[in-house]
């Protein structure tokens, strides 16, 4: 670990993680922990050495120019902290990175031994999956873990998932074997227009993060461009004959599923949201440390929030390069 910059004593501190690569379909674990470090204005306070757990002929670094001196960004995951106002502060430990390439146990423990010091108290961890889901429902949120009291308290799934893994699975195993609470949120991406962004997804992510930690997580224009996204595939699908008989296949199998929780949970917790984000007010929130290499990593698009680009729904079933595997979804997210 290499530390950047001293942090203050937290207030029930949570850590909530994401990785590009296998397990972020879409990119929308990812982009759903960026949201929050430009949304809350994080600073990274430190970084794990990328000499240790990256292969950089897999993973390259970047070369940028900042007035006018030549640098470079190595990949590698990086830690800030926000501080979420409201009458009941509390700060979020954001982990954003790249899945490593190798010594994925001492990455993982790593991970845990900085969270003790910090006084973590639950680790969430975003992860995305490619599966058999219309673009035009909502997007479908898993919330599993491999505690039972906690799945009972929480009101979460216990995994039942058995396959191949990555980065998330391993690091909630090594939470359990730590004694550390854990929890994976993970988001369906239609493998049809898997490529990213997909801000639908992102945004469906961070709906159900803050239900699960009772906080409010300011949208910004992630709705807008949700609705955007759609719109374009919407319009792709409409072109194609076969693309649109597919989604309406998907369509009819989900609804059918569905038809009993549309009716009731779905829509109170839908409206819990609504009454919650009316009442409180602008939301809060500020970065309660700075980091001295945080204003590079946050400054990932210099020219600012790109504008989804216009999704290809070519039917096929390929999904972006890093994308999770099709298919995971059918006996639940992986653990």
């Amino acid at each position: 670990m290499i530390e950047l910059e001293g942090v203050p004593e937290l207030i029930d501190p949570v850590m909530v993680a994401a990785f590009e690569g296998w397990n972020d379909a879409g990119d929308a674990a990812s982009t759903a922990v960026a949201h929050l470090e430009r949304e809350w204005k994080g600073e990274v306070f430190a970084a794990l050495d990328a000499e240790d757990y990256y292969d950089f002929q897999v993973n390259r670094p970047t070369v940028f120019m900042e007035d006018g001196v030549r640098k470079i960004t190595w990949p590698t995951t990086r830690l800030s902290v926000v501080r979420v106002g409201g009458d009941k502060p509390r700060d979020l430990v954001l982990v954003r990175g790249i899945e490593p390439s190798m010594r994925w146990r001492s990455f993982c423990n790593e991970l845990l031994g900085f969270a003790h010091e910090l006084g973590v108290e639950l680790v969430v961890v975003l992860g995305a999956l490619l599966g058999d889901t219309p673009h035009t429902r909502p997007v479908p949120v898993s919330g599993v873990t491999s505690d039972a009291d906690l799945a009972r308290r929480m009101d979460l799934e216990e995994t039942k998932y058995e396959g191949p893994t990555g980065i998330v699975g391993v690091l909630q195993e090594a939470c359990a074997h730590a004694g550390v609470p854990a929890v994976s949120l993970w988001a369906a991406v239609p493998h049809y227009v898997s490529q990213p962004p997909n801000p639908k997804a992102t945004l469906a992510l961070l709906n159900r993060l803050e239900d699960l930690l009772d906080v409010r997580i300011p949208q910004g224009e992630l709705p807008e461009d949700a609705r955007a996204w759609q719109v374009g595939v919407d319009q792709l699908a409409a072109e194609d004959s076969e693309v649109a008989e597919y989604v309406q296949t998907l369509e009819e199998a989900r609804d059918t599923a569905e038809l009993p929780e549309a009716s009731g949970e779905a829509i109170a917790r839908e409206f819990e949201r609504y009454l919650r984000r009316r009442d409180a007010g602008p939301p809060g929130g500020h970065a309660t440390a700075e980091g001295g290499e945080g204003g590079s990593y946050l400054r990932d698009n210099p020219g600012g929030r790109p504008r989804p680009p216009k999704p290809d729904a070519s039917g096929g079933s390929g999904g972006a390069a890093g994308s999770g595997p099709k298919g995971e979804d059918e006996d639940g997210p992986e653990d």
